[in-house]
């Protein structure tokens, strides 16, 4: 069960794990992964979770999800600006949440305050197979 669980860690790491630049304050998201494990009555679906913490004024680049990947994504603390599509821009608070569709854009994903940070939970309901979950739309 323990390796099962460092396996999971060093695999969500790979497929998070590395903060990207964000934008003119020159500061990135951090992303650390919390949860993976196949959905045991769903063959080749699994279940991953990451904490995202922005800094104050901090941005995560435009970026896709993969195509598989259902996202559910909570606001833990603070205040996230976000835009999916071409959907409205929204602030969402703590304690309120959002979720993209599979092969959506997420525009728009930053910390809406420059005072205060902020966390955000996502969760991603994606196929086993899928190794990298996000990716930079360039």
């Amino acid at each position: 069960m323990h390796i099962r669980s460092i396996a999971g860690a060093a695999w969500a790491s790979m497929a998070f794990g590395m903060a990207m630049p964000a934008g003119a304050h020159g500061t990135a998201e951090t992303v650390t992964p919390n949860f993976q494990h196949a959905i045991p009555n769903v063959p080749g679906r699994s279940l991953t979770a990451v904490v995202v913490d922005y800094a104050p004024g901090a941005a995560s680049p435009e970026h896709r999800h993969a195509g598989s990947a259902f996202v559910y994504a909570y606001v833990v603390s603070g205040d996230i600006e976000s835009q999916v599509n071409d959907g409205p821009k929204r602030v969402y608070h703590a304690g309120e949440s959002f979720f993209e569709e599979p092969g959506a854009v997420h525009r728009v994903s930053r910390n809406a305050s420059e005072k205060r940070p902020a966390r955000l939970l996502a969760v991603f309901v994606a196929d086993t197979n899928d190794k990298v979950l996000t990716t930079p739309v360039k």
